[in-house]
This record gives structure tokens, C-alpha cells and sequence, in this order.
């Protein structure tokens, strides 16, 4: 054998392990540093289309480019040599005594060395397809696991839309269902309204079933009752609802033979004005009147230290002493309810202007000062409509309309 064969048959495994083994080396490196590369962001969560996963992916793919190639050009190296192997034996003689067995021999050992290259090469090749098979395995794994975390991710995000169009409809509902209890409570306040309207026009206080009713402002629309006893002290007490009062409005008026004015209740607006016996001084509660609504006065007067007060609604607004000191008040008087006796003493005399228009419930009259226990109780809304004076009571003593004034339940 020359020098030429026998180099050529020691080169040819040398090359083939040197290119093995670099090519070992850089998959072996790359697929580690790959691996590595993972498992540092396998502890942090990422996005499955991000910039560090399709960079691994591109670095996987040019490996398994350059692996490809790699064996390629350990084919077409170990082709080469052999076909110049070849050549070279084709042309220098075989130096023997038997050229012909010398020959025979040598092809048989050539042929052998080549099938040992072939086998080595096809182990390195497949070492190599199982290293490529290994990092599509793990490429399909990764792949997996990013679609997984692609789903999840998808899923939440939708989940969060699906939560929020839900809460979005509820609210809306919600909202809906809010306005239209607004509204339908709007409609209930409006018809409460008008009932509370109703109820305070029919609505009688204190329990009471009827009430004198003084439709128009005439000189003849009054009530009347007559009064025996002559009185050294008095308690005037009724429910009131004016329709209007003017400068003179008379609610309760007292009359004897030498004076039509001993005792007057009355409104000037909205001013509650008691005056007994013509006196310059009487006593007097601003903003007492409210039309429209039903009222309670009280008005209380004593001979003896001539204490006179107003009461409204059961508490003490105003007093004056000695107002009518030692005065009495003469047997066989006349009561005028929402009028006053003319000086004339005759009916036709009266005056309209301070005729009362509205309604009146509950006139009571005693011979005393009430006590103010007394007072409050008749100024409850709620309260009994059984409390009677003794010199007029309501419901007992007679009660005389006129002029169109009646009684209404």
C-alpha cells in the first residue's frame, strides 16, 4: 500500500471525529443554553407572543438548519475522500508478487474501513436525529405550554369581559328598575298629595263629628247661642280653619243689652286679638293665623286680678293683667259665632266685612279660667271632642245657624 492510501485511511476517521465532535459540542452548548434560558423564565409569568420566546424559537430553528447542513457536509467530505481513495488505488498497481490477491485483499480491507466509516458516520447522523428529534420534543412541549398559558390568559381576559358586560347589563337593570321606582314613587307622593288635600278639606280635629261651616263673607251668615249666667271669669275655647282673614275678622263675640261688645275673639290677618269690655288694652298673638288650616284658640279672663290670656294650639303665646279688673260680664248675653252685634242691635245693622268665612268645631265656654293641663288636652288633634263647658257646650247647648251657615259632618 502507498503512503497516499494509508494517510488517506488515517485522515478519513480523524476528519469524520472532528467534525462530530464540534458539532456535538455546538448542539449539546446551544440546546443547553436554550434549556437554561427557560428554566430562568420558567419562574416568571409572560406573554405566550412575546419578543424572548421568539427568539429562542428563531435560535431553534437556525440549529436545526445548521445540523442539516453539518451532515450534508460530513456526506459529501466522506464521499469525496472515498471516490479520491478510489482513484488513487485505480491508478498505481498493486506492488505484490500476486498482484491479483494483493489487489483482492485490498479492496476487501478498503471496503471494510469504508463500511466502518459509513457505520461511523450513520451512528453520528443518528445521535444527531435523535438530538434533533429531542429539541422538536421540547419544542413541542414549550409550544404547548405557551398555548396553554395563551388559553388561560384568553379565557380570563374573556372571563373579565363576559364579568364586566354582565355588571354592566345588571347596572343598567339596576339603573332601569331604580328610575322607574323613582318615578312610581313620585306618582304615590303626588296621590298622597292630593288625598292629605282631600283628608285636610273633610278632616275634622279633636275627633269631632261636625263642624259649623260659614260658606261666604254676609252680614247675615252667622251662629248664635244665648248665655244666662253673668260671669266674673270666662274660657273661650274653639277650632278654627279660616278660609281668608281681613282686618276684622270675628270668630267669637259676646253681647249684652248695654254693650255688643263685651267680649271679642277675633283676627286681624294673621294677628289673634282678645279684648273684653272695650278696653284700650288687649291681648294680642302675632302670626296666629293660618289659612287653610285647622287651629286651636283658647282665651282665658279673670275679674279678680284681671289676668287675660291667648292660647294657641295648647301653648300660652301672650298675657296681660289687669285688663277688666272687678268687671261682670251681665246675665242674659247673646253669643255670635263669625259675626258681631251692630250698636243698633239689629241684625239688618251688621257689618259683612268682619264676617268669619271658613269652619268652626269644638266652641266651648266655661265660667273660669281653665287650667293648662285642660288647655292642652283640648289642643290634641287626636284627642276626644267630649270635653264641654259649662256655660256653652259644643254638641249640647243649641247652636243657632243663619244665612246659609250649617252644620256638616
Amino acid at each position: 500500500m502507498s503512503l497516499t492510501q494509508t494517510l488517506c485511511l488515517l485522515v478519513l476517521p480523524s476528519l469524520l471525529n472532528a467534525l462530530s465532535y464540534n458539532y456535538e459540542d455546538y448542539a449539546d452548548s446551544y440546546y443547553n443554553q436554550i434549556s437554561d434560558t427557560e428554566q430562568q423564565g420558567a419562574g416568571t409569568t409572560s406573554s405566550p407572543c412575546g419578543s424572548r420566546d421568539q427568539t429562542r424559537w428563531d435560535k431553534l430553528f437556525i440549529m436545526l438548519e445548521d445540523s442539516h447542513m453539518r451532515q450534508n457536509m460530513i456526506l459529501e467530505a466522506c464521499e469525496e475522500q472515498m471516490n479520491r481513495l478510489r482513484e488513487e488505488v485505480q491508478s498505481k498497481p498493486c506492488m505484490s508478487t500476486s498482484p491479483e490477491e494483493y489487489c483482492t485483499a485490498l479492496d476487501q480491507r478498503l471496503d471494510r474501513r469504508l463500511e466502518a466509516v459509513i457505520a461511523e458516520v450513520k451512528q453520528v447522523a443518528n445521535k444527531l436525529q435523535e438530538q434533533c428529534s429531542s429539541s422538536l420534543q421540547h419544542l413541542e412541549n414549550f409550544t404547548g405550554l405557551q398555548t396553554g398559558r395563551l388559553e388561560k390568559l384568553e379565557n380570563g381576559y374573556l372571563g373579565q369581559v363576559m364579568m364586566k358586560t354582565q355588571q354592566e347589563t345588571n347596572g343598567g337593570k339596576l339603573e332601569q328598575a331604580l328610575m322607574t321606582t323613582v318615578s312610581d314613587l313620585q306618582k304615590v307622593h303626588t296621590q298622597l298629595a292630593a288625598l292629605q288635600r282631600v283628608a285636610a278639606h273633610r278632616y275634622l280635629p279633636s275627633g269631632c263629628e261636625m263642624a259649623l261651616l260659614f260658606p261666604m263673607r254676609s252680614k247675615h251668615s252667622f251662629a248664635e247661642a244665648m248665655v244666662s249666667p253673668s260671669l266674673t271669669g270666662l274660657s273661650v275655647c274653639l277650632w278654627v280653619r279660616v278660609t281668608e282673614a281681613l282686618d276684622r275678622t270675628m270668630l267669637f263675640s259676646y253681647s249684652s243689652e248695654r254693650n255688643p261688645q263685651e267680649f271679642q275673639l277675633l283676627l286681624n290677618r294673621n294677628t289673634l286679638t282678645f279684648s273684653i269690655s272695650e278696653e284700650l288694652a288687649a291681648v294680642q298673638a302675632h302670626g296666629a293665623g293660618s289659612a287653610g288650616q285647622w287651629r286651636h284658640y283658647c282665651a282665658l279672663w279673670g275679674s279678680e286680678g284681671g289676668v287675660a290670656s291667648l292660647w294657641v294650639d295648647g301653648q300660652q303665646v301672650s298675657s296681660l293683667s289687669a285688663v277688666a279688673r272687678g268687671h261682670r260680664l251681665p246675665e242674659g248675653g247673646a253669643v255670635l259665632l263669625g259675626q258681631e252685634k251692630s250698636s243698633s242691635g239689629m241684625y239688618r245693622d251688621m257689618d259683612p266685612t268682619v264676617a268669619f268665612t271658613g269652619k268652626l268645631t269644638a266652641v266651648n265656654m266655661w265660667s273660669y279660667p281653665l287650667h293648662p293641663d285642660k288647655i292642652k288636652k283640648l289642643a290634641n288633634q287626636d284627642g276626644a271632642c267630649d270635653e264641654r263647658g259649662d256655660v256653652i257646650g259644643w254638641g249640647v247647648s243649641e247652636i243657632i245657624p243663619h244665612g246659609g251657615v250649617q252644620y256638616i259632618n
